[in-house]
């Protein structure tokens, strides 16, 4: 590798340092984990800084460095089920009106990406939140790129059925759809 490799490895750790930590929080669903991954993928891109192709994206080859070492923990752990996700709360500064409703809705929306699968929060977090284009999300996810697109339909038709899930409860009165329904009896009241 080139001396100039070299520099634009070192230089693009830590602009990406934000964007590393927030995809392994996406990954992982544990802060710990998140500030565990950003650091074992800074580690191997200065050990393995030689096999950077200077000229191309850093922040690109840094997303798929991360994604594999997550991927070799799965491998080698056998993560545990369900554990480790972040309550959306803990995650969000509160300060003043718009940014307490701002934080409300950010709060909303990030249970509702967390409830989807894996594969599809990956996709979400490359493509809407990172902003690389259909083909660099699946250069990082080893997929084709109808993969990730399907990936990220499959996650709006989720989203969008969640929303209209929750709409529906909240305009239903409390106690109506019992009564609509029936009793424990069976009868229609």
């Amino acid at each position: 590798m080139t001396a100039t490799g070299r520099k634009e490895v070192m230089g693009g750790l830590t602009p990406n340092l934000a964007h590393l930590w927030r995809y392994g929080l996406v990954l992982s669903g544990a802060r710990d984990v998140a500030d565990d991954l950003v650091q074992a993928t800074c580690v191997r891109a200065l050990e393995r800084a030689d096999q950077f192709q200077s000229g191309t994206r850093v922040d690109r080859w840094l997303f798929s460095i991360l994604r594999s070492i997550w991927l070799n923990e799965l491998r080698s752990r056998r993560v545990r089920l369900g554990g480790g996700f972040v309550d959306a709360t803990e995650a969000l500064v509160v300060d003043g009106g718009h940014e307490i409703e701002t934080n409300i809705f950010a709060a909303q929306v990030l249970r509702e990406v967390g409830g989807l699968p894996e594969a599809q929060r990956e996709a979400v977090l490359l493509v809407y939140v990172e902003g690389l284009t259909y083909r660099e999300a699946s250069e990082i996810l080893t997929v084709p790129i109808g993969t990730v697109m399907s990936r990220l339909a499959a996650a709006r038709l989720t989203l969008a059925k969640l929303r209209e899930d929750a709409g529906a409860r909240a305009n239903t009165p409390p106690g109506r759809e019992q009564t609509e329904v029936g009793n424990a009896s069976g009868n229609k009241t």
